[in-house]
C-alpha cells in the first residue's frame, strides 16, 4: 500500500536512541546502525512488504559509518524521486552539552573509540582530566565536519535544552505531519538560555511591551487567552508579525526552489513564555494556508 521511511542521523549524544525509541512507540520499524550500503536493499525489502500493508521504517545512521556517508544523500535523493516518502531528521546539540553527557554517562565517544583513544571518568589529576575534554571537543567537531552534508538535508532538532519528553513529541510531530514540498516550523524561545542551533531565521521580539510586568498576566503564556488579549491591543506587535510574514513570504519561494525541506524560525523573547509564544501562534495561523506548519515553544513544552 505505502512505505514511510525516516532516516534519523546526528551528533553522538544527542538523544538518537530516545527518538529511536519514540518512533518505536509510535509503530515504526526501526533498524539502528544500520550501514549506508545496505540501505538499497532494505527498502526493496520493506516495498515488497508494503504491497499488501502500510510499511513505516526508521533507519538510524551515525558517524560509526562514517566512510560510507558519501553514499547516503544520493540514496536518499533516488527514493524520493521514486516516490517513496522520506523523511531525513538530524539531532544536534551543543559541544558544552554533549560534553557534560559524555561525562555523565562515562561512555567514550563512537570515534575516539574506534581510533583506540581510551579515556578514564576516574583520571586521578585535572591535567589529563582536561586532556580528555581537550580531545573529546575536537572530537565532536571532527563529526560535526563529517555529518555537516547531512545536517543540510534534514530537518533540525537541538537538543541542548530539551528533555526526553519534550524530544520524543517534537519527533512524532515531524513525522506525522503530512508530506509537503516545505515543512514550516515556528519556535518560540528565551535569550536568556541561548539561541536554537536548529534556526534558520531569528528574530528577538523582547521590543514588545512585556505581559510579564503585569501582575494578572505574569503567570500566564502567550496561549492564554488574557495574554493574546493584551498583545493584539499593541500596534508594535501587529507590526512586528507583520513584517516577519512579509519577509517569510518574500523569501520562502527561493528556498522551495532551493530544494529546501525543512525551515525552522526561531522567535526569542526574554523568557520564552510571553511574547515569543504569542508570535510563534500567530505566525502559525498565518501561514496554515500554505501548507505544513508546526510550533513548538521551547521553554514551555517541558513543563
Amino acid at each position: 500500500m505505502s512505505l514511510d521511511i525516516v532516516f534519523l542521523t546526528g551528533i553522538s549524544g544527542s538523544g538518537k536512541s530516545v527518538a529511536l525509541n519514540a518512533l518505536e512507540d509510535a509503530g515504526y520499524y526501526c533498524v539502528d546502525n544500520l550501514p549506508p550500503e545496505l540501505l538499497r536493499d532494505l527498502v526493496k525489502l520493506e516495498l515488497q512488504k508494503a504491497e499488501s500493508e502500510r510499511r513505516a521504517v526508521a533507519v538510524a545512521v551515525d558517524v560509526r559509518s562514517a566512510q560510507s556517508l558519501p553514499v547516503l544523500l544520493p540514496v536518499l535523493s533516488e527514493l524520493k524521486q521514486e516516490g517513496v516518502r522520506v523523511k531525513s531528521v538530524f539531532l544536534d546539540a551543543s559541544t558544552d552539552a554533549l560534553v557534560r553527557r559524555f561525562s555523565e554517562t562515562r561512555r567514550p565517544h563512537p570515534l575516539m573509540q574506534k581510533a583506540g583513544i581510551i579515556t578514564d571518568p576516574a583520571a586521578p589529576n585535572a591535567t589529563a582530566l582536561e586532556d580528555q575534554a581537550a580531545a573529546l571537543i575536537e572530537t565532536i567537531n571532527l563529526e560535526r565536519e563529517l555529518l555537516g552534508p547531512l545536517r543540510e538535508a534534514s530537518a533540525v532538532i537541538d537538543t541542548t535544552l530539551l528533555r526526553p519528553a519534550q524530544l520524543r513529541t517534537w519527533i512524532r510531530n515531524i513525522v506525522q505531519a503530512a508530506p509537503s514540498r516545505l515543512t514550516l516550523v515556528f519556535e518560540s524561545f528565551a535569550f536568556k538560555n541561548g539561541v536554537p542551533m536548529d534556526a534558520d531565521f531569528v528574530f528577538d521580539v523582547r521590543m514588545l511591551p512585556n505581559p510579564y510586568y503585569l501582575k494578572e498576566l505574569r503567570p500566564l503564556t502567550g496561549r492564554d487567552q488574557p495574554v493574546i488579549d493584551y498583545l493584539a491591543q499593541q500596534p508594535e506587535a501587529a507590526e512586528l508579525i507583520a513584517q516577519i510574514e512579509a519577509f517569510l513570504l518574500r523569501w520562502l519561494p527561493t528556498l522551495e526552489g532551493d530544494q529546501r525541506s525543512y525551515v525552522t524560525v526561531a522567535i526569542g523573547c526574554t523568557g520564552g513564555q510571553h511574547r515569543s509564544v504569542y508570535c510563534v501562534e500567530q505566525l502559525m495561523q498565518r501561514f496554515k494556508p500554505r501548507g505544513v506548519t508546526l510550533a513548538r515553544h521551547r521553554e514551555q513544552d517541558g513543563r
